[in-house]
């Protein structure tokens, strides 16, 4: 299996060389047609003039048959390299396959001031919600071998951070450098589906997924996230939501029944309602463990399908022909100034 954009070659068929104007060939015995079929000029002063060349006293030389011979012959390789230049050849590699599922995946995260709650842990150290969201989810996207994901940020507003893309190796490192509180302190779910629906409209692949992972409830944007996701539906969007806040019931522990902040419980019930209309599921994290079981889960509901695409490289040639030419125009003033200045020494 070949990540996109990842080299799998097929040693089984080599590669070639073409042309990308071929029919230029046909202008190769234009210089000789138009000395044949045009009229010599009488005129002296209509002659292109080379003052290099007369000091040198190159006419000496032209004068001499194996001169002239030697002088056709440069200028003839002169052009030939100049209409192989002008065709553009180029080498078309080995076939190269890279597998492509087919399948549009936007994970939505959560950045609201309360992912920085620390009641979670990495390798038994405190950690906060998104440095473990951030550890888990750089793991699931190593293994989308073949998706193109995107990633939609959201507090108060949804931000698309990274559009649809095959390059996860960047998404990976762009996840990494999220912090809290960028996209404001509170949590607009809503939005971040609304945003999802757009980056992912125009796409003409068959599968559409959004992952959406969020410790909270909905406190700004849209007043209700479950019309945003019942238009998801209608657009293919299959949606799958992760809590990874604390409930009411733990909650209460810490501020009391009466005096929990607003927006701060987990809304399971909305979560489990978005996934449902969408056809996706909810799945709920305590601990970096349970995400990690989370993330294996989608594999299985969302594996990565094998298609191939094939595609030949290709590799432009046009530079070593106009090299030659310039070279050859090179050789050429040299073979008549070198001679003429030995016999005519200043």
């Amino acid at each position: 299996m070949a990540r996109p954009g990842s080299a799998q070659v097929n040693a089984g068929q080599a590669g070639l060389l073409d042309f990308a104007y071929p029919w230029l060939a046909l202008l190769l015995p234009a210089p000789w047609l138009a000395r044949r079929l045009l009229p010599a000029s009488d005129r002296a002063e209509l002659a292109l003039a080379v003052p290099l060349l007369a000091a040198a006293g190159a006419e000496q030389l032209l004068s001499q048959r194996r001169g002239r011979r030697l002088a056709r012959t440069c200028l003839w390789l002169f052009w030939l390299c100049l209409l192989l230049a002008a065709a553009r050849p180029y080498w078309t590699g080995e076939p190269i396959t890279r597998t492509v599922s087919g399948r549009d995946l936007v994970l939505a995260v959560d950045i609201s001031g309360s992912m920085s709650e620390a009641d979670m842990t990495i390798n038994a150290a405190t950690a906060s919600r998104l440095d473990v969201l951030k550890l888990v989810v750089d793991r699931f996207i190593g293994r989308r071998d073949g998706d193109r994901l995107g990633l939609i940020l959201f507090g108060t507003h949804a931000y698309s951070f990274v559009p649809l893309t095959f390059d996860l190796d960047s998404l990976r490192v762009l996840l990494q450098d999220t912090s809290t509180g960028l996209a404001g302190r509170h949590t607009a779910i809503g939005d971040a589906i609304g945003l999802a629906i757009k980056s992912m409209r125009d796409q003409a692949t068959q599968h559409k997924v959004l992952i959406l992972a969020t410790d909270g409830s909905n406190t700004a944007g849209f007043d209700d996230p479950v019309r945003v996701a019942l238009a998801a539906r209608q657009h293919g969007l299959t949606i799958y939501t992760i809590g990874i806040g604390s409930d009411e019931q733990t909650l209460s522990k810490t501020y009391g029944l009466q005096s929990i902040p607003p927006g701060t419980a987990l809304n399971e019930a909305m979560l489990r309602e978005i996934a449902l209309v969408t056809g996706g599921d909810y799945f709920r994290a305590t601990d970096t463990a349970s995400l990690e079981r989370i993330y294996a889960a989608l594999d299985e509901l969302e594996p990565v399908d094998h298609e191939y695409q094939s595609y030949r490289p290709r590799h432009d040639l046009f530079a070593w022909p106009l090299g030659a030419a310039c070279a050859v125009l090179l050789a050429l003033t040299g073979l008549l100034v070198l001679p003429a200045r030995r016999g005519n020494p200043a």
